[in-house]
């Protein structure tokens, strides 16, 4: 089979790797779709994602899709899903013992193991490989009727899930998303399912912006534009899905006395400047928002239903394109959510 598997930053290579099969507990599934996230980026082009810098050789990909190809010794009972299956693969194996675990807050398991993540050595590989073996818990079987190219968008949109839920009540509310990237416009998707009245979004570029109209925005506004009559007013709740010091400046200082902040874009390395007089002085909110847990079987719910969200993917490349498949994605004038096939052909 082959995988694509970053060495460090700027080096990005598909290559021929070997697969034995399941293990005991797994499912091995034929992937079939896998979307590029931000944090693929990093590793690419940084070598690193905040503190988790890539030591080893490591395949890349958290948000795959595909077919089950085969069932490891002991994987059996009626919610298996049969070989042939259309499947998801929820990214996380957290311990399921420590404190954290124990409150339900999975998400935040300081000892989980995430597909395609160098936060552990030996670092864990991921989910852009022809053939990938996962516990069996972690498969799920598609809903009747949903197709792959929706259903890859499940973990992203599942992080956006997990940022509204990090937001509390929102109906009825007026909401600044800061970022129109693929997750800024899943939260967007996601606020409007959750009966948010407006909600207004920030970018440096047009077309993201156009894709967040179409998945729900009811205003955008360019970033580098303070004194747009969109800007008019105050948010009741602000969600920072940019990663940038400067969305987060701007949802502090936008969002009113008793309002809510949701941190969810991961923020450079290091210290950055923060409005913390405004954020006390107006009893501000601060939510850190991160991954999520049973958000995922919402999120493929949600998509089988048929939330708006197809406009978010807007390029798919076979595998053995992934650096130019990489490249696309870094350039947010055009791309959004960039797909990667990695059907094997015979």
């Amino acid at each position: 089979m082959h995988a694509c598997v970053v060495h460090g930053a700027g080096d990005l290579r598909v290559e021929e790797r070997p697969y034995d099969g399941p293990a005991a507990g797994e499912i091995a599934v034929a992937v079939a779709l896998g979307g590029i996230c931000g944090s693929d980026l990093h590793y690419y082009h940084r070598g690193r994602v905040g503190d988790f810098a890539v030591s080893e050789p490591m395949v890349l990909g958290h948000e795959v899709v595909g077919h089950v190809a085969a069932l490891g010794p002991g994987v059996e009972g009626p919610d298996v899903p049969a070989v042939g299956a259309p499947v998801a693969i929820h990214p996380a194996t957290p311990c399921g013992v420590c404190p954290e675990c124990a409150r339900g807050m999975r998400n935040v398991c300081a000892h989980t193991r995430y597909l395609g993540s160098a936060a552990h050595t030996p670092h864990v590989q991921g989910g852009f490989a022809q053939r990938l073996g996962v516990p069996a818990g972690q498969v799920r079987e598609l809903p009747v009727g949903l197709d792959l190219r929706r259903a890859v968008l499940a973990e992203p949109l599942a992080v956006a899930l997990h940022a509204v839920r990090r937001a509390g009540d929102v109906r009825g509310r007026r909401v600044l998303v800061a970022g129109a990237g693929p997750i800024g416009c899943l939260v967007v998707a996601a606020l409007r399912h959750a009966g948010a009245a407006e909600v207004v979004v920030s970018d440096l570029h047009e077309e993201p912006l156009r894709i967040a109209t179409e998945v729900g925005a009811t205003a955008t506004v360019r970033a580098d534009r303070p004194g747009d009559p969109t800007w008019a007013g105050v948010f009741d709740v602000a969600v920072e899905a940019s990663g940038a010091p400067a969305g987060l400046r701007s949802c502090v200082e936008r969002t009113r006395r008793g309002g809510t902040v949701v941190m969810l874009g991961l923020l450079p390395l290091g210290e950055i400047g923060l409005l913390g007089n405004v954020a006390v002085t107006r009893e501000l909110e601060l939510r850190g928002s991160f991954r999520f847990d049973t958000e995922f079987d919402e999120a493929l719910s949600l998509l089988a239903q048929g939330l708006p969200v197809d406009p978010v993917v807007t390029h798919t490349f076979p595998l053995e394109r992934s650096a130019v498949a990489f490249e696309t994605a870094r350039d947010r004038t055009v791309a959004s959510k960039v797909l990667l096939d990695l059907t094997e052909r015979a």
